[in-house]
This record gives structure tokens, C-alpha cells and sequence, in this order.
């Protein structure tokens, strides 16, 4: 096991180390063991230093969800690199702006990578190195920027969060005596994590050295169809979008799979409406846990499955979380304002981008631009985002209570709204409504809800029936692509 004082990934290497013969991954008919990572981490280690790549060298990652796109990732951290993960489906213009700033080289484990990736090293290539037997040495500066983690994209252009060695390594996910409590009660659960899309993904990823600290296995799958991936590999707990959770709980009403073994649903990406919530609890059991965080951030808070839907639980005591007004002054408990927060491994700023960074990294904290209010039992509701306004007559109006006004209604599941240019009052609302039933909700009774609670000027001058949202590549509701429809 790594010594005490060695830097990132020393935690998580030394829980590898620990796993010694016990699975840690399973691909498909292939297991791999905690000492079997550990030899991998370690060739992988010793072919990025024959190619050159050191500390502070930019590391592009194309990789699948395999055991070696694992050892991969933990060999670039071994080297002290600064990885930043392509996730897959991004738009040609993303992947070029990532691949010509953010890289010397290019990790990929794919059969071809666009022509101007940078110094492309296959990843079978990087593991033909012999396993010296040994831990890897580590070569890591605290300082120095770990992983660039770009942002959803869904408020804007996505950014780089530029996170360092020092943050990551103050990071309580590898160190089960530094567990929250939700966080805690979640570890007894992953038992079998199921991985897909990208471990390059922070969420995948956390989630993922979590397992590992609570005796866990990693189980990826290429078919993240849900419930049958979940039946298929016999997985215990899985990351899970809020448009999915509603579809896996619909099937379940009309045709249900056997999901005994399922105890664990982490919702991520967008806020989980309490009506979704209360339908998953209701045909899921007591399995779902609403995380709250941010690619800034980190996680910020968890509702347990004992927590009212809602809310998105209790923040940790190692977590500052400050409520403010316009002002920046703090405001009583049970008012809504901007959250800021101050988490243990937080990013330190925007890669190449001061203006954003100073406007959202303030003092040692993160300026959230989420709304939101403490509840007398000190449980976080988030109520919307700072940015997420329509301005109609020159007033300006947040997106998110008009969105809760029309999700209250019994025939809304979801609600969605967003500004329009108007001729008449410069913006207008309009909304777009997911049924909570198998008939379209009446429109006008929804403008007349909105207007009774929040007047005129909030109620929707169109409302549109949708199936489900569009989503961004990241699983988010996208906006700008609502804003599209007619």
C-alpha cells in the first residue's frame, strides 16, 4: 500500500492494493482483480513515461468502459499528467477546441481518432510493458491541474473545471472514515456498480472509487438499456437520469422486471421533481438517493431514501454551504437565494478563462448561480438557477417556481419553461409539459394555476405537450433545444 503523504492517486491505489484477489471489474466473461489493476495501473504508468508524458503534460482520454481505460486514467495520474476525459458524442467543434488546447497527446482506445489528435498512444500499445511487481512510483505536484472536467454545456459554452492534485487528493470518496452519512448508507449498497457511457464521466468515476472503498465491483456494460442491463449483469446500484428513472418506473408498472437485487438509483444531472421522486419510491422501493452537485463542485448534498422528495437532502458537515441574497449578504433560513459552497475538492477555476472564473470562484467559494433554500431540518431544496429567467415588461421572472406551479398540477409530471422574444412585453413565458397520465393536461387550466399563484405575467403564453425533454449529450434537459420546438 502507498505511504502516508505520497500524492493522488496513492488513496486509491492503496485500495487496490487492500483488494488484493477480491473482482473489482468485471467486463463481460472477464473479471479483474484489485492485484491484476494494480499491475495494470503500473505498465500503463511506464508506457506514458517511454512516451514522454510527465507532470503537467496534457493528456486527451477516447477510451471505452473497460478495465484498461480504467488502469489508463490511474496510469495518468501515476505520471502527474492533466487528463481531460472526451465524452463520447461531442459536437466536432467541442472536440476540436479540447484535443487542440487541452493535449499533447492522445490516449484512445479506438480503432480510429480524428487527424488532429495530438500524438495518439493506443492504449494496447501503453499496456505491452512488463509489470515490474511494484507500486507505481508517483509522480504527481499538488499544484499542479489533475483533470480538466468540462461542464454540461446545458447554461451555456461548455467550460473546462480545472481541478488539482491537492483537491482530489482532499477528496473524502477513497477515505470510508471521512464518509457523510448518506454517503455512507449509499456505500453498503454497491455491491455491483454498474458503469457505461465513460469513466472518464466524474460522476462514473466517483461513484466508482466509492465501490472500491466499500468492497465493491465495478460492472461495465456496452447496452446501458435499463431495466435489462441492470437484470443482465445482476447490478446492485447504477447512475440514472431523471427522464430514465421515469421510464424504468413506467415499465415497471406495466411489465415488471425482477429488481430484487437492485438497492441502490443515483439520480444525476438535473433536479428530480417530487412527483418523479414519489413515483420512483412508489414502484421502486426505497432505493433511490438524489445527489446534488456540480462539475465545480463536486458533490454538494444527498437525499437519502428516507429524505421527503423534494429535497436534496442534508449538506455534510465538511461541505460550507452559504445562502445569499442579490446583495451577497446571507438570508434567513426557509429564504431562497444563490447557493455558495466551499467543498473539500473543488475546483480551482476555468481553464483559460479569467473572466468566468472570477465572476463564479469568489473568496474560496463557488458562486453555484443555483436558487435555493434550507428547510427548518437544515435539508437543501433547490428552487432553480440564477440565469434561468425570462424578462417580461423589463421585470425579470425565474424559470424555476413557474416550473414548480406547473409541475404541482396532478396531470404534470415534469414541467419545463423558458423565454421567448415577444413584441409585445419583449419576453414571454412559454412551457412545455411532460402528462402525468396518459392524457395531455388542459392548458388553460395551467395558466390560470400560474396566474393564480404567480400572476399575469408568469402564466405561459403557450403550453406544449411534450413526451419528454430533449437532452444534451450529457443527460441533461437541454433548453436551448426547447426553445427550438414550435
Amino acid at each position: 500500500m502507498p505511504a502516508t503523504g505520497e500524492p493522488y492517486p496513492a488513496s486509491v491505489l492503496g485500495l487496490l492494493a487492500s483488494a488484493g484477489d477480491r473482482p473489482v471489474f468485471e467486463h463481460g466473461s472477464r473479471t479483474v482483480t484489485g492485484a491484476e489493476m494494480l499491475g495494470m495501473i503500473g505498465r500503463a504508468a511506464a508506457g506514458l513515461r517511454a512516451a514522454g508524458i510527465g507532470p503537467g503534460d496534457g493528456v486527451a482520454l477516447m477510451l471505452g468502459v473497460t478495465p484498461e481505460a480504467f488502469a489508463v486514467i490511474f496510469a495518468g495520474f501515476v505520471v502527474g499528467a492533466r487528463l481531460a476525459g472526451v465524452r463520447p458524442g461531442l459536437p466536432e467543434p467541442q472536440l476540436r477546441h479540447i484535443l487542440a488546447r487541452d493535449a499533447t497527446a492522445t490516449v484512445t482506445d479506438q480503432a480510429a481518432v480524428p487527424p488532429y489528435a495530438p500524438h495518439p498512444l493506443a492504449v494496447a500499445d501503453l499496456l505491452s510493458a512488463s509489470d515490474s511487481g511494484h507500486t507505481p512510483s508517483l509522480s504527481a505536484r499538488p499544484h499542479d491541474v489533475a483533470r480538466l472536467i468540462y461542464t454540461s454545456g446545458s447554461t451555456g459554452t461548455p467550460k473546462a473545471c480545472a481541478q488539482t492534485y491537492a483537491a482530489l487528493d482532499a477528496a473524502w470518496t477513497a477515505r470510508p472514515e471521512d464518509w457523510p452519512p448518506a454517503i455512507r448508507e449509499l456505500a453498503s449498497r454497491l455491491d455491483r456498480y454498474l458503469v457505461f457511457g465513460s469513466l472518464s464521466s466524474q460522476v462514473m468515476i466517483e461513484y466508482g472509487i466509492l465501490t472500491l472503498a466499500a468492497g465493491g465491483t465495478l460492472v461495465a456494460t456496452d447496452r446501458p438499456a435499463f431495466p435489462e442491463a441492470i437484470v443482465r449483469h445482476r447490478a446492485s446500484a447504477s447512475v440514472i437520469t431523471v427522464a430514465r428513472l421515469h421510464k424504468l418506473a413506467s415499465a415497471q408498472r406495466v411489465d415488471p422486471a425482477d429488481l430484487r437485487g437492485l438497492r441502490a438509483l443515483m439520480v444525476s444531472g438535473s433536479p428530480l421533481p417530487a412527483t418523479r421522486h414519489r413515483e420512483a419510491l412508489d414502484v421502486l422501493g426505497p432505493i433511490v438517493f438524489h445527489g446534488y452537485g456540480q462539475t465545480e463542485t463536486g458533490t454538494i448534498s444527498m437525499a437519502t431514501p428516507s429524505d421527503p422528495p423534494g429535497s436534496v437532502g442534508t449538506p455534510p458537515a465538511v461541505v460550507d454551504l452559504a445562502v445569499r441574497g442579490p446583495d451577497g449578504a446571507p438570508v434567513p433560513h426557509g429564504t431562497d437565494g444563490e447557493l455558495y459552497v466551499r467543498t473539500p475538492g473543488q475546483a480551482t477555476a476555468y481553464r483559460a478563462d479569467p473572466v468566468e472564473t472570477a465572476d463564479v470562484f469568489v473568496d474560496g467559494w463557488v458562486r453555484t448561480r443555483d436558487l435555493g433554500h434550507l428547510d427548518p431540518a437544515g435539508r437543501l431544496h433547490l428552487v432553480g438557477r440564477t440565469r434561468d429567467v425570462v424578462i417580461v415588461n423589463a421585470n425579470l421572472y425565474y424559470a424555476g417556481p413557474i416550473e414548480r406551479v406547473l409541475a404541482s398540477h396532478p396531470d404534470v409530471a415534469e414541467a419545463y419553461v423558458v423565454g421567448r422574444p415577444d413584441e409585445g412585453s419583449g419576453e414571454a413565458v412559454h412551457a412545455f409539459v411532460v402528462p402525468a397520465r396518459d392524457r395531455a393536461p388542459d392548458h388553460a387550466a395551467l395558466r390560470a394555476l400560474v396566474t393564480t399563484h404567480l400572476g399575469e405575467a408568469c402564466a405561459p403564453k403557450t403550453v406544449t405537450t411534450i413526451a419528454e425533454p430533449p437532452l444534451s449529450p450529457s443527460g441533461k434537459p437541454d433548453k436551448r433545444l426547447l426553445t427550438e420546438l414550435r
